[in-house]
C-alpha cells in the first residue's frame, strides 16, 4: 500500500509508510506469519493517527500548513 502524504490521516500511516519502504513491515508481517500472532501494526496505527492526526479543514479535506 503507497499512500500520498495528502492521502495520510495522521503519524500512524507515515510509519506504516516508512516501515513498508524499509522492508521492516515485510519482516513483522513474515514473523507474525510464523509465529501464528497478531504483530498489532493496525491496532497501532489506528491509534497514532487519532493521537497525531495531520490536520484537517472543517469539510475534511486535508489542508496544507503556512
Amino acid at each position: 500500500m503507497r499512500r500520498k502524504l495528502r492521502e495520510m490521516q495522521g503519524a500512524g500511516d507515515l510509519v506504516e509508510a516508512i516501515t513498508a519502504a524499509t522492508g521492516i513491515k515485510a519482516a513483522t508481517e513474515a514473523v507474525a506469519k510464523a509465529t501464528g500472532k497478531d504483530c498489532g501494526c493496525q491496532r497501532r496505527r489506528d491509534k497514532l493517527n487519532k493521537l497525531i492526526p495531520f490536520r484537517r479543514g472543517t469539510d475534511g479535506v486535508q489542508r496544507d500548513q503556512d
